[in-house]
């Protein structure tokens, strides 16, 4: 081969790696392999505080007042990337959020999530104690890192069947900032495991399994069911959770498990849900004992089976009564 035609294959060799190490220079950086895009630079310290807003002034009907009153079982939270799923609106159900929604128990939960730890898809585990009633709080520090920068939580509500409240896969990371304060309402789910309609229901079992869904003032669409408001367009919240970020410096001077930061809450004013009274039908007329041609009358009557609260439609008349016609008077012998 002649040497020209040597230095022409050795230029364009040349020419062809310095357009190809340009071109990967500008090449996008690859994505993060846990499928997060927070960069920030390094950790952040959080205090999260739940407060359950469950009063018999905004939840008026079947309030539980006893065997047990309302009451917020312990939270459990989970800080995990985009490869971690605790829980999520329109998917079923997994053997530990079964469990903790029907029985509030967390075995089973935290056994996945230390699974998921094995693979680097969830950061840390925590969890707060339960409230005994339906309006206090109860907090606990987060220790939120770059990797798992997404935060999912559960509390049960006591009473129900396999109903709870919670947070899925919410981002405390926005870009490369971490957020100074986050707080989201938080509205009633059923995990859809147990078929029960009532705060009391005895256990039904759903089979097969359903998918998790929000429970609204409109759906389940019965009567029966506890959180039944047809007034309204949509519930008031049951309960809110607030992360509030913490300055490193004050956070090596105070403890920080499980309180509550001066001031960080505010007095609640609870708007009152109007309740309609409810009422039986009516029961089968009964016999005329008089004599038709005198003006014998009949009666029937009906129960109530919810009284009204908070300015609600109050009840109608319970008893009844019609003039006798022939074909019901009862003759006496």
């Amino acid at each position: 081969m002649s040497p020209e035609r040597l230095g022409c294959g050795w230029l364009w060799r040349l020419i062809m790696a310095v357009l190809l190490r340009v071109s990967l220079g500008h090449a996008a950086p690859p994505s993060p392999t846990d499928g997060t895009d927070c960069s920030a630079r390094g950790p952040a310290s959080y205090i999260l505080v739940f407060t359950g807003l469950w009063s018999p002034q905004t939840f008026p009907k079947q309030y539980p007042m006893f065997r047990p009153p309302a009451q917020w079982s312990k939270l459990i939270a989970v800080t995990h990337n985009s490869r971690f799923q605790l829980w999520r609106e329109g998917a079923a159900a997994g053997g530990g959020v079964q469990s903790f929604a029907e029985l509030g128990l967390t075995v089973e939960v935290v056994k996945e999530a230390k699974e998921a730890r094995k693979r680097r898809a969830v950061g840390a585990m925590y969890r707060t104690a339960g409230i005994p009633n339906g309006i206090s709080h109860s907090s606990t520090e987060l220790l939120m890192q770059p990797r798992t920068p997404l935060l999912s939580l559960m509390v049960k509500v006591i009473p129900s069947p396999d109903w709870f409240v919670g947070v899925d896969s919410f981002s405390l990371c926005e870009g490369g900032q971490w957020k100074q304060e986050v707080t989201l309402d938080l509205q009633p789910f059923d995990a859809g495991t147990d078929s029960g309609f009532t705060f009391s229901s005895p256990n039904y079992p759903t089979v097969p399994v359903e998918n998790v869904t929000r429970i609204t003032s409109q759906m389940p669409h019965h009567p029966a069911n506890s959180f039944f408001y047809p007034r309204l367009k949509e519930l008031p919240p049951i309960a809110t959770v607030k992360a509030i970020r913490q300055d490193r410096s004050s956070a090596r001077q105070v403890p920080m498990s499980n309180h509550i930061l001066p001031n960080s809450i505010s007095p609640q004013r609870f708007s009152e849900t109007p309740l309609d009274c409810e009422v039986a039908l009516w029961s089968s007329w009964g016999l005329c004992l008089g004599s038709c041609s005198r003006g014998g009358v009949r009666h029937r009557s009906r129960y109530i089976l919810l009284r009204p609260a908070n300015a609600g439609t109050p009840c109608p008349e319970l008893e009844e009564q019609a003039e006798c016609t022939h074909h019901n008077c009862l003759r006496r012998q």
